[in-house]
């Protein structure tokens, strides 16, 4: 649609904004673009299409599970671009479904460039040699038979609890005395998954080609054993993905937060189907299953090959590989001190700002080993919202506690699909000595902050970190994020009193230097904006630049709009959903917006302010959504030091120059990528960025 140059910036006008839910399946199809590239490795490629099929059952899993219990519940609530539930909901199946072919197109190049690298995938049991059937059966006997469970469905057997996002095989049998195949048997096998989805076969003596044969399959050619005295009419794989967002009233359950997250993992299992995945062909079996699972026949996926796509990351850890991979550059030390009076003197001369995956992460890690041995080091306080399974910083904050420092740890239960891993880890902190606090009442602690407390000439001084990504070693290698380490005494006394805001449940103060959420940030935030629009109607220097995850959020959208109306030049640099929408005339035609998909996940918040020539500079853990103002404590902080504000000014220009990753989004909500020109100079902005 194009849009007249005298649209109204107000909330209703549904020409200025884009579907949330929509955004984010297009962000989806970028993300898969990657796995149809060639310039990218090809086992990268495959890792691009594998992490296309595990976001779309997350989105399903709750977005789309989101909107179906509202149109069940017959409430029809209107997105920001005046969509009704019911229509997003058609218009998402739909895009879902042609996304879907994609997926399969590309598996389809992938497995025959990978069979020209003689790594093949055999998924016709014709193609097996009598060795290999000797092989298979061996196998099946030793390793799969034990396991399996044959569950018969009839008026004695009712549908079985099917697990969220498991492989099944839909099978219909007739009995030997049954000679017209009129007594029709229904029956499901679950295929396990605590065994590999791919078995290697053996080797051929004439070749170096490593062949391997899907579970399932193994478990089709021996279905005789599961159903004796029948046989086999249908036989097909399914997948159903289930409503898995957990909801808990956290006014009722105060006193037992712990105890009520652990029931409602359980029940996660066993949400609403809001989705069938299921052989192309399956007909009967599909018609038998949608039923079951009272699923309409749009919310109902034909898959021509391979089902759960996302098993296929079982190919990233084959050996001898590497050149089928992407190269990862060694992170820079970033800053390393081997004494803890060096390190802390260190931060106290100046800050240090780190960029993963271009710096390690380990300085961080290093930083709390050497706070967990230092008998001057009297306190640790930390929030974690997602951290790795081997995680270091788990061992040091109970070392520390066990050496006799107060730590507290703010672990956030609901980190959405790592609820469990956070529940472990928390009661191993508990069993060192740690004091744990369970998050806030209605909120999610999603910033990230570390903050230490150490005697120094008689005085007490705190040292803090501050991050826009988790503390998570394993994502920081592939993930971009920005942090910093500060001994600047007005940060570390805002961070002090924000610690004791949330452990105490205490009304949240104004604070000094840092914005926080869900009071302040977004009040202040709007202000930043404004300040923009203000110096640009009176002459001066206006410039913005965002960098971020999503922007959503309706009034910082207007207020982008009004800026651009004003004459300030507005940069987004936005990897995933994007509601605004540029290029209106009148509303929106200085805003630029580009998304940024790579071997990296895009994932440091940056908000730039030219502030009339006098530039401020903030990071942040929150992106600019409803749920980030509003729903969690954020923190957003600003760059201080001159020499860190240029390097930032410096990796923004670079992504804003990037050529072969970016791409724009145009008014009608089309995404172009870019390709240097004839005499441009290729620019790939999470490689050239190791050397800023």
């Amino acid at each position: 649609m194009t849009a007249s140059p005298t649209e109204k910036i107000e909330l209703g006008n549904q020409n200025i904004f884009f579907d949330r839910e929509l955004s984010w399946v297009d962000f989806n199809h970028r993300v898969l673009e990657e796995s149809f590239d060639k310039e990218n490795p090809l086992l990268e490629r495959l890792k691009f299409l594998c992490i296309t099929e595990s976001n779309l059952d997350e989105f399903f899993m709750v977005r789309v599970a989101g909107l179906l219990n509202l149109k069940n519940a017959g409430i029809e609530e209107r997105s920001l671009n005046g969509k009704r539930t019911s229509e997003t909901i058609a218009e998402l199946y739909s895009k879902v479904g042609q996304f879907v072919k994609r997926q399969y197109e590309s598996l389809d190049e992938i497995l025959v460039e990978l069979k020209e690298n003689k790594i093949v995938v055999v998924q016709d049991p014709s193609e097996l040699a009598g060795d290999d059937i000797q092989f298979v059966k061996n196998y099946y006997k030793r390793e799969v038979s034990s396991i399996l469970t044959p569950l018969a469905i009839d008026p004695s057997h009712p549908f079985p609890h099917i697990l969220n996002r498991t492989l099944n095989l839909g099978i219909t049998l007739y009995s030997d005395d049954d000679k017209n195949k009129a007594k029709e048997l229904f029956a499901i096998v679950q295929v396990p998954s605590v065994l590999p989805r791919f078995l290697q076969l053996p080797p051929n003596k004439d070749t170096d080609v490593r062949r391997y044969f899907p579970l399932e399959e193994i478990i089709k050619l021996h279905l005789g054993d599961l159903f004796y005295g029948m046989n086999v009419k249908q036989i097909h794989t399914f997948k159903i993905v289930r409503d898995a967002d957990i909801s808990i009233n956290e006014e009722q359950n105060i006193g037992d937060l712990l105890t009520t997250m652990k029931n409602e993992l359980k029940n996660r299992m066993w949400g609403d189907a809001v989705r069938l995945d299921v052989h192309a062909g399956a007909g009967h079996i599909k018609e038998l299953l949608r039923g079951l699972l009272e699923l309409e026949e749009y919310q109902v996926m034909e898959i021509p090959t391979l089902l759960s796509l996302n098993d296929m990351m079982f190919f990233q850890s084959l050996e001898k590989t590497s050149h089928l991979k992407y190269s990862y550059p060694v992170p820079k030390s970033g800053f390393a001190a081997k004494k803890s009076e060096s390190i802390f003197s260190e931060i106290r001369k100046n800050d240090h700002l780190l960029h993963h995956p271009y710096e390690s992460f380990k300085s961080i890690e290093d930083m709390l080993k050497i706070a967990s041995q230092d008998p001057k080091v009297l306190a640790i306080k930390m929030t974690l919202y997602r951290t790795s399974g081997d995680s270091p910083i788990i061992q040091f904050l109970g070392e520390a506690a066990e050496n006799g420092k107060q730590v507290t740890v703010l672990v956030e239960l609901k980190a959405r699909f790592d609820e469990e891993r956070n529940i472990r880890w928390a009661k191993k902190l508990e069993d060192s000595g740690v004091h744990v606090v369970y998050g806030v009442v209605g909120l999610k602690i999603h910033c990230k902050m570390l903050l230490i407390v150490r005697r120094e000439d008689d005085k007490l001084n705190r040292y803090v970190h501050l991050g826009t990504g988790n503390y998570n070693s394993t994502t920081a290698r592939f993930y971009t994020d920005l942090s910093l380490f500060t001994a600047n005494p007005e940060i570390t006394e805002d961070v002090a009193i924000l610690f004791n805001t949330i452990t105490s449940s205490g009304k949240m103060p104004r604070l000094s230097k840092i914005y926080a959420a869900p009071t302040f940030l977004k009040e202040e935030f709007l202000h930043l904006i404004q300040r923009e629009t203000d110096n640009a109607k009176n002459g001066k220097q206006a410039r913005v630049i965002f960098k971020m995850n999503s922007l959503v959020d309706p009034d910082v959208i207007l207020k982008l709009y009004e800026a651009s109306q004003a004459g300030v030049k507005i940069d987004l640099i936005i990897r995933g959903i994007c509601c605004l929408r540029p290029g209106i005339p009148g509303v929106s035609d200085r805003i630029n917006v580009r998304s940024i998909v790579g071997r990296y996940l895009e994932h440091s918040r940056i908000y730039s302010f030219e502030n009339g020539g006098k530039p401020e500079v903030y990071l942040a853990s929150a992106d600019c959504m409803p749920r980030n103002f509003l729903r969690r404590i954020e923190v957003m902080f600003p760059i201080l030091q001159d020499k860190h504000r240029k390097r930032i000014a410096k990796i923004l220009e670079l992504l804003l120059r990037d050529n072969t990753q970016a791409r724009v989004l145009e008014s009608d909500g089309t995404y172009t990528r870019l390709t240097p020109g004839d005499d441009d100079p290729a620019v790939n902005s999470q490689i050239d960025m190791v050397d800023i």
